[in-house]
């Protein structure tokens, strides 16, 4: 049992980061889901700290860029890759078959760059408003609850694509006890990093719970499932749903 922890969370940190990490894949790749939140904390620091440069120079649009691309860097870009890869198939597909095979394509298109540029901008004016307050609690809590959405979809739906794909261990495998374990070690993650504050931990919670119903619910009613684009793409926007709520919350409180 704790070598299949060890190598679950091997597993995790090379799918869902670019740190070289020492040891075996898992046998099961949905045992990896139990650690993405904790990855998740990780990569929440990571990009945090790179924001510190900026607010500490008093300099918060730079910061917020940083932060925006070493999320980009430490992710080597995927979850971006997946929401254009989304975004030109559920756009530019006019059924279920043509959407997959879209998606499928190395190449982007129109709609994928228009969402990729609309993504970049969300996440920059959504982070310069966060530094501001010096919220880096709220940066983090984001990026955690952003990797908790993708074990979510992952449990609640199929994999879309009959012929295999890159996500497709993940998703076969999922169940109920992959959804309630990373949950629970979210939640405690965000208690913590939000300073148990109660109205803080309601809003992003609520925050990502909405997102990751809408991108949930789109990609049942385009392809009948997920994929490894989708699952990308709901952790995208999650992380913006959850840091524009900060900004809201520091702007109206």
């Amino acid at each position: 049992m704790l070598n299949g922890l060890v190598t679950g969370l091997v597993t995790a940190l090379r799918t869902l980061s670019v740190f070289p990490v020492p040891g075996r894949e898992a046998r099961s790749f949905s045992s990896a889901l139990y650690w993405f939140p904790a990855v998740g904390l990780l990569l929440g620091l990571f990009v945090a700290g790179s924001g510190w440069i900026g607010y500490l120079a008093g300099w918060d649009r730079f910061g917020a860029a940083l932060m925006v691309v070493s999320g980009l860097v430490v992710t080597r870009g995927m979850h971006a890759d997946g929401l254009a890869d989304m975004f030109d198939g559920f756009w530019g597909g006019r059924d279920r078959d043509s959407a997959l095979r879209i998606m499928k394509d190395p190449n982007v298109g129109s709609f994928g760059a228009l969402g990729l540029g609309s993504l970049l901008l969300f996440k920059w004016v959504a982070l310069e408003q966060l530094l501001s307050f010096g919220a880096f609690d709220w940066v983090i809590a984001g990026v955690v609850l952003a990797r908790t959405a993708q074990v979510a979809l992952a449990v609640a739906l199929p994999y879309a694509r009959s012929g295999g794909g890159t996500a497709e261990g993940f998703v076969v495998g999922a169940g109920r006890k992959h959804a309630v374990v990373s949950s629970l070690s979210a939640l405690l993650i965000i208690v913590f990093v939000l300073k148990s504050t109660p109205g803080a931990v309601v809003i992003v919670t609520g925050a990502s719970l909405a997102s990751t119903l809408f991108i949930g619910w789109l990609s049942s009613k385009k392809i009948g499932g997920v994929t490894g684009d989708v699952l990308g793409a709901v952790s995208e926007v999650t992380e913006i749903a959850v840091w524009t709520a900060g900004g809201l919350y520091f702007m109206l409180r």
